[in-house]
């Protein structure tokens, strides 16, 4: 089994549902495969023009009918043969290195970090990402106000997104939270 063979097998039924694959692997396990295959939301249904919306990750029944839908595409194909495999389908997950526009685009809203090409590094919330250029503000926990930054996605070498564990604002404090008596 090849992962590019196996890609161009599942591209077009995945892209039908407004998904799109952003890796294929393919390991041999004993006498099977294990083909791993990592599917994203498709950004073709957002305007080019609205760089600053946010995109909703994959939901677990989202997975699922990727998986139902790849399986069926490989079961199809017949010059995949009978060779055994396992297949693994997710999402590309929080933690992938982000070294493309449409990897960014899909975080709008999410604290990153972002290596530079020179070796510095710049790091705060997505704010927007346009055809040439990626905006940040620094997050207001490391600072007093939040400043923007444009950097250029050509000097981009790769970013990070930055996991937040529950935030807390002062107006959640006051909600939600009653005195016993």
């Amino acid at each position: 089994m090849q992962a590019g063979h196996i890609r161009s097998l599942v591209e077009g039924p995945l892209a039908r549902v407004g998904l799109v694959v952003e890796d294929v692997a393919v390991a041999a396990a004993g006498r099977r495969s294990v083909v791993r295959i990592a599917v994203d939301r498709s950004l073709d249904s957002i305007d080019p023009q609205d760089t600053t919306s946010s995109v909703a990750p994959l939901s677990l029944d989202d997975v699922a009918d990727a998986t139902r839908i790849v399986d069926a595409a490989l079961d199809a194909a017949e010059s995949l043969g009978n060779a055994p495999y396992v297949l693994e389908v997710s999402s590309p997950g929080v933690d992938r290195p982000l070294t493309e526009r449409r990897h960014l685009r899909r975080n709008v809203g999410r604290l990153a970090r972002l290596r530079l090409r020179d070796g510095s590094e710049r790091a705060g919330r997505i704010l927007s990402v346009g055809d040439a250029v990626v905006t940040i503000a620094a997050d207001p926990v490391t600072g007093p106000a939040p400043d923007l930054t444009d950097v250029a996605l050509d000097e981009l070498r790769e970013g990070r997104v930055v996991i937040e564990f529950g935030r807390i604002d002062e107006a959640d404090l006051d909600e939600g939270f009653e005195e016993e008596d």
